[in-house]
This record gives C-alpha cells, sequence and structure tokens, in this order.
C-alpha cells in the first residue's frame, strides 16, 4: 500500500488528508447529532408538565438550558419571562426564535466542510492523474523513445497515475454519502425544534396570562 502511495506522487497526500479530516468529521457528527443531544422525545412534555403552574427556578432554567438544542429553545423563553414578567408575546418568540437559529447554527456545523470534501476530492484525484500522465509521457519524450517504449511499461506507468483518480472517488463517495445523511438528519432536527417550540409558545403564553391575571387579581384585592 505504501509504494503505492509513493508511486502515485505527492497529489496523493492531500487526498489522504481529506480522508482522515472528513473521517474525523464524521464522527463527530454522529457524536452531536444524537436525539438526546438534540432533540430528547420526553423533554417538551416533561418540561410543559413542570412548568405547568409557575416559572421555574433560574438553576432549573440553567438545566434545561445545558440538556439538549431544544433545551436551549426552551430555556430561553423561561428566561425572559422569568427577568422580564411583563414583556410580550411577540419577545418571548423573538427570543426562542434567536435560540432555535443558534442551535441550528451548531447543528449545521462541519456540514460545508464534508461538502467541500465530497466536492473537491475527485478534482484533487483527477489533478493527480493529469500531472502523472504529464510525467510519464515527458519523461518518454525527454529520453526519444517515444516509438520505441515499452508497452508494458507505459502502461503501468498510466495505472499508476489513475491511482490518484481512484482514490479521490474512495474518498468522495462515503463523504458524500456522509454528508447527505447528515443534511437530512438536520432538516429533521430544525422541523422537531420548531414544531416543539411553537408548541411551547402557546404554553407560555397561556402561563403569562394566568400569572397577570393571578397578580391582578391580587391587586383588586381590598388590603
Amino acid at each position: 500500500m505504501l509504494s503505492i502511495l509513493v508511486a502515485a506522487g505527492w497529489p496523493i497526500w492531500p487526498l489522504l488528508i481529506c480522508s482522515v479530516l472528513a473521517l474525523a468529521l464524521v464522527i463527530e457528527r454522529f457524536m452531536s447529532l444524537r436525539s438526546a443531544r438534540v432533540l430528547p422525545p420526553t423533554l417538551l412534555d416533561n418540561t410543559i408538565a413542570f412548568t405547568r403552574e409557575q416559572i421555574p427556578a433560574p438553576e432549573a432554567i440553567h438545566q434545561l438550558e445545558m440538556n439538549s438544542a431544544l433545551g436551549q429553545v426552551l430555556a430561553s423563553g423561561l428566561r425572559i419571562l422569568s427577568t422580564s414578567p411583563h414583556c410580550t408575546d411577540d419577545d418571548m418568540r423573538a427570543a426562542m426564535e434567536a435560540a432555535g437559529r443558534t442551535a441550528a447554527h451548531k447543528l449545521e456545523r462541519y456540514l460545508a466542510a464534508l461538502a467541500t470534501i465530497a466536492s473537491a476530492a475527485p478534482l484533487i484525484g483527477l489533478l493527480g492523474t493529469v500531472i502523472g500522465m504529464i510525467e510519464i509521457f515527458g519523461s518518454q519524450a525527454g529520453t526519444g523513445a517515444v516509438g520505441t517504449s515499452n508497452p508494458a511499461l507505459l502502461a503501468h506507468g498510466i495505472s499508476t497515475a489513475l491511482y490518484n483518480t481512484a482514490f479521490g472517488l474512495i474518498v468522495a463517495i462515503p463523504t458524500l454519502i456522509f454528508w447527505r445523511y447528515f443534511r437530512s438528519r438536520v432538516d429533521a432536527y430544525l422541523l422537531g425544534l420548531e414544531l416543539s417550540g411553537e408548541r411551547f409558545a402557546r404554553h407560555l403564553e397561556q402561563l403569562r396570562a394566568r400569572s397577570l391575571h393571578s397578580a391582578l387579581t391580587l391587586a383588586a384585592q381590598p388590603s
């Protein structure tokens, strides 16, 4: 294997770097895009049940924020109600939307790098093959033996130059598959975050309305 890499020339080394980088990014995305770290299935229902009567303490809100990406969105709505009880529904939704955009940015991290590797690897491999072909025919022309060269030796040189293209495709195809997989997974997570955020926003609006009603009722009672 090492002899093939050496024979293929220097263009194959960038492909090796791309392959190592792509593998690291794939492993990182598998770890980061687990459901437990993005969209825990029971978190929304548990949070609604926990906040049905009142807004939790700041420590509980912080723990919710550290739970997952969904927790960050839910905690943003709770935090603004906790710090600004008289905020409007639009202010609360704006805070949750900002948290959702931040979570979406984190979910999409490194996907552009995977797409770039999948696009660039075949081109790098093709470049290596073209350079190898130029060197092969250039060396034949330099000796003045183009017409008398050994066809088997020439064919071997061409096949060695084609290693770059083959390796570029070997790197690009799995990377493209994983990029498409992660892209679809992120899109599903984003839809789930949006739907969960909308449901929780309606819950917070009802909680805010009840809190204001209770405050007005207490204020109206004679001392």
